[in-house]
C-alpha cells in the first residue's frame, strides 16, 4: 500500500491477494429459490495481473497461502494460447504437483461440428429478427470457424456482430475477404482438396472477432520439417532442374511468427531434429550449410536485432529446399510420423549455469571469475593429490575437473517434445537458484562440509593455504585483515 498526494493505491499482486482473501472469507449471495443449506461456492479466476506473467513466483506464493486457509474450490482459467502474456508459463509441473492442482483440458470443437452449430443458430435467429439479421454465406461461416480456433463462444460472438444488416463496415470487410480468396488461383490435387482447404483457411484472418492463430512449437516444427507442397508448380529451365521444387503449402516466415518464438531459438530446434527427416547425406550437408549461414548472419551483436529475421528465413527455407526427398507433393505419401526432441543444448546450457554458480560459491575466496574458475583453477586442482579437505569441493573437482575417458560416448537420452509444449527456454528459471542452493546444502553433501576451504592438515597456521594451492589476491588479504569503513561526506 502506498500514498501519493493524498491518493491511495496498492500493487496488482496485493489487490489480487485481497480479492482471494475476501472471497474466501465471506459467504456467497443467496439467490431466490435456493435453500439455505445449499453451499455451492467456487472462486473463479479468469484474468491474472500482468505482474504474474513477469514473476510467476508471486502467483505461486499467493496460491500457497490460499491453500492453507481456503474453504472452497478455486478455479483458474488458463488459455493454451502462446501469444500475448504466455499463460502457459504461469503454472509449472512442480507447482501443480505441490499444490495438488487438477488440470482439466478441453479439446477444441471440430470445424464441421462448429459449422453445423453456427448454421443452425443463424437460421433460427434470422427467422425471429424480422429482417434485422442476414444469413452469412458458407465462405463467411468458414472464416468464422477457422478464426475461432475451436472456441465455440468466440465463434458465436463473432457471428452475432457479423450478422446485423446495418453493419456496413462488416460487409466491406467480408467482401474484401471473399474477393481476396476467390482471386487467388490455386491448382489442387483431386484427393487433397480437403487438406489444402484447411491450410488455406489457416492463412486467412477473419475480419471480426478472430482469435489469435498461434501455433504450438510441435506443430510449427512439423510444418517446416515435413514441408508439404502443392501437387503442381511451374517448370524451371533445363539447367535448373536440380532446383525444381513444388510450391510450399505454408509460409515459413509466417510459421515462425505464429510460433511466438525468436528465430534463433526456433533454429535451435530445427538443428536438433532435421537429420531424421532427410534420407541423403548430401542433402544434410547442404542443409547444415544453410544453418551455418543463418548463424553467421546473427553473429555480430550490433546488427543482430535487424538480421535475426533474415537468419531464420535463410535457415527454414534453406532446410526445406535442401530436402530433395520431399521436393514434390507425390513424395509426401511415404512420410511417416517421427518424434521431435528438445535440443540437447538446453541440457548443456543448464548444466553449465549450475556448474559456474556452484564453483562461484565453493571457491569464493580465490576472487576469480566463473570462466577462470572452470577453465584454470578447477583443472589445476584436479592435477593435485589432495588439494582440498572440503568434501563438496572434492566432489566438484572430481566431477568437473576431469574429462571423460570414454572414447565412444553413450547414446544421448533426448527429451521428447510434446504437442502442447511451449518450448520456453527458461521454463525452470524460477527453481534454478533454489536447485543450485540445494546442491550446496551441507546436508546433501558427504559429511558436514562448509563452503569455506579447510586446511589440509592441522600443522598449517590459521588463515593460510598450503603452498600447492593458489594464494588469495592482495585485495582479499586486505579485506581479511581489517574491515573497510566507508564514511559519507557532505559537499559544501
Amino acid at each position: 500500500m502506498f500514498m501519493f498526494n493524498s491518493f491511495h493505491g496498492s500493487s496488482q499482486t496485493g489487490l489480487f491477494q485481497q480479492f482471494l482473501l475476501r472471497a474466501n472469507k465471506y459467504n456467497r449471495l443467496q439467490m431466490s429459490g435456493e435453500k439455505v443449506t445449499e453451499d455451492r461456492k467456487i472462486i473463479l479466476i479468469e484474468e491474472f495481473p500482468n505482474q504474474f506473467y513477469r514473476q510467476p513466483g508471486c502467483l505461486h506464493n499467493v496460491l500457497r497461502q490460499f491453500i492453507k486457509t481456503g474453504r472452497c474450490p478455486l478455479v483458474l482459467i488458463v488459455s493454451d494460447s502462446l501469444s500475448g502474456d504466455k499463460n502457459s508459463r504461469l503454472l509449472f509441473k512442480d507447482v501443480l504437483h505441490e499444490l495438488e492442482i487438477h488440470s482439466i483440458s478441453f479439446n477444441p470443437v471440430a470445424p464441421t461440428s462448429m459449422m453445423k452449430v453456427l448454421s443452425r443458430i443463424v437460421t433460427i435467429e434470422a427467422g425471429k429478427s424480422s429482417g434485422r439479421i442476414s444469413v452469412p454465406d458458407k465462405g463467411a461461416l468458414d472464416l468464422l470457424c477457422s478464426g475461432s480456433s475451436g472456441d465455440i463462444r468466440s465463434a458465436i460472438n463473432s457471428l452475432q456482430f457479423s450478422s446485423f444488416t446495418d453493419s456496413c463496415l462488416e460487409k466491406r470487410l467480408w467482401a474484401s475477404k471473399k474477393g481476396k480468396s476467390t482471386a487467388k488461383p490455386v491448382v489442387r490435387a483431386k484427393g487433397r482438396s480437403k487438406s489444402l482447404k484447411s491450410t488455406d483457411m489457416q492463412d486467412e484472418r477473419p475480419a471480426i472477432g478472430g482469435k489469435d492463430a498461434s501455433l504450438f512449437l510441435f506443430r510449427a516444427l512439423g510444418k517446416i520439417l515435413y514441408c508439404k507442397r502443392y501437387s503442381q508448380a511451374p517448370k524451371l529451365p533445363s539447367h535448373l532442374t536440380d532446383h525444381q521444387r513444388d510450391k510450399l503449402l505454408v509460409d515459413p516466415e509466417m510459421v515462425i511468427e505464429r510460433s511466438h518464438m525468436s528465430g534463433e531459438f526456433f533454429n535451435l530446434y530445427l538443428h536438433q531434429n532435421y537429420p531424421d527427416f532427410f534420407s541423403d547425406v548430401e542433402d544434410i550437408a547442404r542443409a547444415s550449410e544453410y544453418l551455418s549461414d543463418a548463424d553467421f548472419l546473427t553473429a555480430e551483436w550490433s546488427s543482430r536485432s535487424t538480421m535475426v529475421e533474415y537468419g531464420s528465413s535463410v535457415a527454414t527455407r534453406g532446410l526445406m529446399h535442401s530436402n530433395s526427398s520431399r521436393a514434390h507433393a507425390s513424395s509426401q505419401s511415404n512420410a511417416g510420423f517421427r518424434p521431435l526432441h528438445k535440443p540437447h543444448w538446453l541440457h548443456i546450457n543448464k548444466t553449465y549455469r549450475e556448474n559456474y554458480l556452484t564453483a562461484q560459491s565453493l571457491f569464493l575466496n580465490f576472487c576469480l571469475t566463473p570462466v577462470s574458475l572452470l577453465t584454470e583453477l578447477v583443472p589445476y586442482l584436479a592435477k593435485l593429490t589432495n588439494p582440498m579437505r572440503n568434501q563438496a569441493q572434492i566432489a566438484f573437482i572430481q566431477n568437473v575437473g576431469h574429462l571423460s575417458q570414454k572414447r565412444v560416448p553413450g547414446r544421448l537420452r533426448l527429451e521428447a517434445l510434446n504437442d502442447k509444449d511451449p518450448g520456453i527456454l527458461d521454463a525452470d528459471s524460477e527453481n534454478e537458484d533454489s536447485a543450485a542452493a540445494r546442491s550446496l546444502d551441507p546436508e546433501s553433501t558427504a559429511g558436514n562440509a562448509t563452503t569455506e576451504p579447510t586446511l589440509p592438515n592441522s600443522q598449517d597456521p590459521p588463515g593460510e593455504l598450503p603452498a600447492s594451492q593458489p594464494q588469495p589476491t592482495s585485495t582479499e588479504a586486505l579485506l581479511d585483515e581489517e574491515d573497510l569503513l566507508i564514511e559519507e561526506y557532505d559537499s559544501d
